[in-house]
């Protein structure tokens, strides 16, 4: 970054990627939603099972499994919980409990550990309802 007029495009650029990020996560978030879109229905642990393992998959692919990916995706389980009725704090524990170290920096999730965070997320929420 160097002087303003070669600067703005790429903080342009920046933001309008992370806009359509963040757009992309509501649909996301939309479609993996329990029916009737309560706390409730989200401890079904069919509905949180397919959902963490939706969002870490897309948060590993949006990311490419870049440094730092799997804080990013705990991030986006919090927030999908909290746009089920799941209180900040409490959606904040479950997904990083539910993470429990398991994934590190350049190395994209293998199937196993995918289905065993998400069996443990949707035991987790079931814990929260």
């Amino acid at each position: 970054m160097t002087a303003a007029e070669e600067t703005a495009p790429l903080v342009v650029a920046g933001l309008l990627e992370w806009r359509a990020w963040l757009e992309d996560l509501a649909e996301c978030f939309a479609a993996l939603a329990p029916p009737s879109h309560s706390t409730e229905a989200t401890a079904d642990p069919w509905h949180g099972e397919r959902a963490c393992t939706r969002l870490v998959t897309v948060v590993a692919d949006r990311t490419q499994a870049e440094s730092g990916w799997y804080g990013h995706r705990e991030q986006v389980l919090g927030w999908f919980l909290a746009y089920n009725g799941v209180e900040e704090k409490r959606a904040s524990e479950v997904a990083e409990g539910a993470i429990g170290g398991r994934f590190g920096s350049w190395t994209a999730p293998d199937a196993t550990e995918v289905d065993a965070v998400s069996s443990k997320f949707a035991r987790a929420i079931g814990e929260t309802a």
